[in-house]
Order: C-alpha cells, then structure tokens, then sequence
C-alpha cells in the first residue's frame, strides 16, 4: 500500500513539474536563454494568488490574477532584462548572470514582504482527501493531475495547430530568416516569456496548497524541470513532461530504500545516465 500511495504522490508530483518543464523548454528552444528567473516567476504566482485570497478574493479568481500578474511579469524581464542586453550584445554568461540576478530580486523580495517562514493557504477544499483503492488523493492533487494533462495537451495544440504556435516555431528554427521573413522574433520573444511564465504559474499556486509557500521553494523544481528538459531531448514538449514525471516517480520510490534528503542524487544519476548514453536527449525535436 506505500508503495502505491508513493506512486501516485510521485505522479502528482510529475505533472506539477512538467508543466515547468514544458514552460521552461518553452523559452529555452525559443529565446536559447537559460530562464534562470522562471523560478522566481513560479513561486511569485504562489504568493500573488495567496495575498488575493486573503483579502476574501474567490480562490478561482484568485488563482486567475496570479497567472495574469506572471504573464506581466515575465513579459517585462523580456522587454526590460533580456532584449536591453541583446541591444547591447550580451554574451550568453552575462545574460545567465542577469538571469540569476533577477531570481534573487524576486526571491528576497518576496521574502521581504511576506517573511521567510511557511505560509498555507486558508481555502477548504484545498485539504479535503478522499480515498480511491486504499490511496488518499486530495482535491488539491486530483486537480494538479488534470492541470498538468491539460496543460500539456493545451501545449501540444498550442504548437503544431495554431498560427501563432507555427510562428514561435519558425522563429525558434531560424531567427534571422524570420526576422527577414517580418514574422518579428523580437515581438514573439515577449509573447513567448509571457505565455511560459502563465503556465508556470499553473503549478506555481496549485502547489503551495498542500506544501505551503516559502520565498526559495522554486529553485529545487527548476532544477528538476531542467533536467527533464535536458534529459527528455531540447525542443520536445513530451520529452520535458514525461521525463519529469517518470524523473519524480523514482524520486519518491527511492523513499523506500533511501533517506528523503538523498533523494535528489537520484535526479542526478539519472541526468548522468542520460548524457552518458542518449546526449541529444530522450525524445530528439525535428
């Protein structure tokens, strides 16, 4: 019965960061910037949704604010940050530095007005569980499941069935020929931090329902949506997502065998294995 229940925390888990790791891919096979401060963006929306629900805000309405507020946000680190930088012919270090920079701004930010300690959200649908073969799921994880599917698929449609989807793709393929071609990459750079930094924030404040919010929390989740990422083959959506999910399905059925603190080195191993045997990554994108 552990062993089940630590299967389908790990799959809750999974779909939470695969839609970082989808978002992440988003703008790193876009932009080829390293989205240091994606972290900050997804712990940002945690907090915004908290302050407004507090104030007597609908959780749904809430929730809704909070994912429009990161769309903002990451719009303006791509206008303000990033393109400034291009302007003046950054190189890619300079750029992960900035990017950095910018995730300790949010981070201690956040941590200055809403202080270092757990904070948990007072909404009371949030806690009720229910049990399904012997297993407890709560509301908060059934619904973190169906984000994270439909969010996927969202994905899916969003890059190969639309017209703006083929156009990121396009400028994500051939910067220079789009840019001559006036499908105006620098136009869907924002579009693209924008649309990543609202999906982010899906998981961003579905998750501090069951573990609380902490200002540094989003650090440990890019570090595994990266490794998916990496692991699951640069430019695939499926590759990111599954790859995150199977990566925290081992995670918590290493819990059996090994201490929760050494569970990350399990991350690890497996991004060796995958460099070491499959470097191009899991899932290759055309």
């Amino acid at each position: 019965m552990i062993l089940l229940q630590l299967l389908i925390n790990g799959l809750v888990t999974g779909c939470a960061l695969g839609v970082v790791a989808i978002s992440f891919s988003l703008v790193y096979s876009t932009i080829k910037i390293f989205h240091v401060a994606h972290a900050g963006v997804y712990t940002l929306a945690g907090y915004i949704a908290w302050s407004l629900s507090t104030r007597g805000v609908p959780s749904l309405l809430a929730f809704a604010g909070a994912i429009a507020f990161c769309a903002l946000v990451g719009a303006g680190i791509q206008q303000f940050l990033y393109r400034q930088l291009e302007r003046r012919r950054a190189s890619h270090l300079v750029v992960l530095i900035a990017s950095l920079g910018m995730l300790a701004v949010i981070q201690n930010l956040i941590a200055g007005i809403y202080t270092p300690n757990i904070l948990q959200f007072q909404i009371g649908w949030s806690q009720t569980t229910l049990r399904v073969a012997g297993v407890l799921l709560s509301y908060t994880q059934l619904l973190t499941v169906a984000m994270g599917i439909a969010a996927y698929l969202g994905m899916m449609f969003f890059a190969h069935r639309t017209a703006l989807g083929k156009r990121i793709r396009a400028v994500a393929s051939n910067p220079f020929l789009a840019d001559i071609t006036r499908l105006e990459p620098k136009r869907v750079y924002v579009i693209v931090i924008a649309i990543a930094s609202a999906v982010v924030a899906l998981p961003g404040v579905l998750v501090p329902l069951d573990f609380g919010l902490q200002p540094y929390s989003g650090v440990n989740a890019l570090l595994t949506a990266t490794i998916a990422m990496i692991a699951g083959g640069i430019g695939s959506i499926s590759g990111a997502f599954f790859l995150a999910i199977g990566i925290a399905v081992v995670q918590n059925l290493s819990l059996l065998v090994i201490p929760g603190e050494w569970s990350i080195g399990v991350t690890f191993f497996i991004f060796v294995i995958f460099m070491l045997f499959r470097p191009t990554g899991l899932f290759t994108a055309r």
